[in-house]
């Protein structure tokens, strides 16, 4: 979620092949979701609409996972293994991007708040408004 003005924030892997920027706001509020995949790579979700985000290179370097439902599709870099970006089963019309994959001096404030992904069927309504185009 973002709210504030916004302009171009860059992020991707490790390595430096897969890089992207998106459209997000100064002042940032991202998710830090508990369930299995999540809580295993670190991931704390700035979900953006399709339309603000821009995968810069490395499109030839990824690599997608999906399990489960089949829904989300995950994006790995095949150098380095990062994740830091994925179109997130929540939000299939936006990606949700990895904010330990940007330079915090990019934000003027960032706020990380708990998501119980471990009960996604309950709580993933709480998360589909932000894809949307504001």
């Amino acid at each position: 979620m973002t709210k504030g003005s916004t302009a171009l924030k860059n992020g991707g892997c490790h390595c430096g092949a897969v890089r992207w920027e998106a459209a997000l706001a100064d002042d940032i509020i991202a998710d830090e979701c508990n369930c299995s995949i999540c809580a295993q790579v670190g991931f704390q979700h700035v979900i953006a609409p399709k339309s603000k985000f821009r995968l810069v290179k490395g499109d030839d370097n990824l690599i997608e996972y999906r399990f489960n439902t089949g829904a989300a599709k995950h994006w790995f870099c095949k150098t380095c293994g990062v994740k830091s970006f994925y179109v997130p089963r929540s939000n299939p019309d936006g990606y949700s991007l990895n904010l330990r994959c940007m330079d915090a001096s990019q934000f003027s404030s960032i706020q990380v708040r708990p998501f119980d992904g471990q009960n996604w069927e309950k709580n993933a309504d709480k998360l589909a408004h932000l894809s949307k185009d504001s």
